[in-house]
């Protein structure tokens, strides 16, 4: 059997396939953007039918660009922004709205009536969350509530609901497969991540039927096979993770203590925590990290809303920059006397703050605060708020010698300057892996081993190569002192 394996990588602003060949390196690559909606401020959505049209795209591109044919790919993983929903019909297959994408923050108000109520410890004890619009159950209540009789068709069992994996599993398998898998399930807040089923308790407190919800499969199992006419021939769909713990799989943080960090649209930090289910006190998440065998894997999560978005909004809002890439170079000549910060709430504030109604703020600014400034204060905000995640993790789970070394992948790590700065204000080493296709490699993995064309845990762990380890080089009194102004500038954005 060929050892190709094909990922499809869902992502916030784009869509991307990924051919994977049997020494698991890049044989060919799909990727297409698609438009972001935003229809009133905090609301963010996406077109389920743009989505699925690029993912079709990608992976046709993909294998024509590896010179190959859909016959000789073992199997499908699929990777997924995760919170992000869909409701659609059962017959049709057809959306009943846009997509609620994760950043969308509209259901606010819905999480403060169910805190005040006394509610937020229930869903935190069963599902590891907290009650934030981030999570998909809301979402899918909101849609039940203000599409046009939404409800009572769910309740008649004509729509089917689901996070974008399980859109696109639909659609792949001509409707004959309503599934997802636990990562992905796990965000949700509706999911019962100690019992590893779907909740009826909470299912009742956000009035969702239960008979929209997909069956929730392993990491690796069977997700049915691609219908022959979209791609030439059925490819088996095998593998399914959340994009982040796709993420923490691809970086083979397979045992307790590794801990890894994605720099995306947001950046989230993933400490594998073993089948430990560790309750944070520090308000970060308790998350299913990977199932496999039907053996649970639990991860502390911190959750940051804003990484590479800010550097989108230096390059899109205010226009300093011409390309992302460029951040990093510009930051580098930033006046070092000036300290310039950035609190990019511009979806509220993520772990370990939870403040939904907090909005971006710049302080420090001088007359001689220029584009140079502006580029460093983002850069540093990314780095800035990893170092609260980790504080917190560190406060939650004492790890082995309490020293930390942290994987990174995504786009921004491609910025050497963005990743010395990282390691100077965690005060710890961050590794950069050779292949920085992590997310998508995650996936193929799952489905690779699965189909037994790939390796095993164990060597696909030994496969693992750095490409360069970042070290601190900052010296303490000034990391102390930048930390201080961070926090003074997130005490005054904070409106909780």
């Amino acid at each position: 059997m060929t050892g190709f394996v094909l990922a499809i990588d869902q992502g916030t602003t784009s869509s991307r396939a990924i051919l994977f060949d049997g020494a698991m390196k890049v044989a060919g690559v799909g990727q297409q953007e698609f438009t972001q909606h935003f229809p009133a401020s905090g609301w963010v959505e996406h077109d389920p039918e743009e989505i699925w049209a690029s993912v079709v795209h990608t992976v046709k591109a993909a294998l024509k660009k590896a010179n190959r044919k859909a016959s000789d790919v073992a199997a499908i993983g699929i990777t997924n922004q995760r919170e992000t929903v869909v409701v659609w019909d059962k017959a049709t297959g057809k959306p009943i709205h846009n997509a609620i994408v994760w950043q969308d923050r509209r259901t606010a108000p819905l999480c403060v009536k169910l805190r005040k109520q006394g509610l937020e410890p229930k869903f935190t004890k069963k599902t590891g969350l907290l009650l934030d619009p981030y999570f998909s159950g809301t979402k899918i209540a909101w849609m039940l509530d203000k599409v046009k009789g939404a409800r009572k068709r769910a309740e008649r069992g004509e729509l089917l609901a689901g996070t974008i994996d399980s859109f696109l599993i639909w659609r792949l398998t001509g409707g004959k497969v309503h599934a997802t898998d636990a990562t992905n399930a796990s965000r949700t807040l509706v999911y019962n991540i100690a019992t590893n089923e779907w909740d009826d308790e909470l299912l009742r407190i956000l009035n969702i039927p239960a008979q929209l919800l997909p069956q929730v499969k392993d990491c690796a199992d069977d997700f049915g096979v691609t219908e022959k006419n979209l791609f030439g021939a059925e490819i088996r769909i095998l593998g399914v993770a959340g994009d982040q713990q796709a993420a923490t799989i691809g970086q083979a943080c397979f045992e307790p203590g590794m801990m890894k960090s994605t720099y995306g649209t947001g950046c989230f930090a993933l400490l594998n925590t073993g089948t430990d289910i560790v309750r944070s006190k520090n308000r970060l998440l308790t998350t299913i990290a990977y199932r496999l065998n039907g053996k649970t894997t639990y991860a502390l999560e911190g959750s940051i809303f804003v990484a590479g978005a800010a550097v989108q909004w230096l390059r899109d809002g205010i226009k300093v920059i011409g390309k992302a890439e460029h951040s990093g170079e510009l930051a580098a000549h930033a006046d070092d006397a000036q300290n310039v910060y950035l609190v990019p709430a511009f979806v509220g504030l993520g772990a370990p703050h939870w403040d939904a109604d907090a909005r971006g703020a710049i302080y420090g600014l001088t007359r001689n605060s220029g584009p140079a400034e502006f580029a460093r204060a983002a850069l540093e905000s990314v780095a800035f708020q990893t170092r609260d995640l980790l504080d917190a993790m560190k406060k939650d789970w004492k790890t082995g010698n309490g020293k930390t070394v942290l994987r990174v992948d995504g786009g921004m790590v491609a910025s050497a300057w963005t990743m010395q700065r990282l390691a100077d204000i965690l005060d710890a080493p961050v590794d950069r892996p050779a292949i920085l296709e992590t997310t998508a490699l995650g996936a193929a993995w799952l489905a690779g081993s699965r189909a037994g064309v790939w390796p095993k845990m164990r060597d696909f762990a030994k496969a693992w190569s750095l490409d360069r380890r970042f070290k601190p080089e900052m010296e303490a009194k000034i990391r102390t002192a930048k930390l201080k102004g961070w926090h003074d500038a997130v005490k005054r954005t904070l409106t909780a």
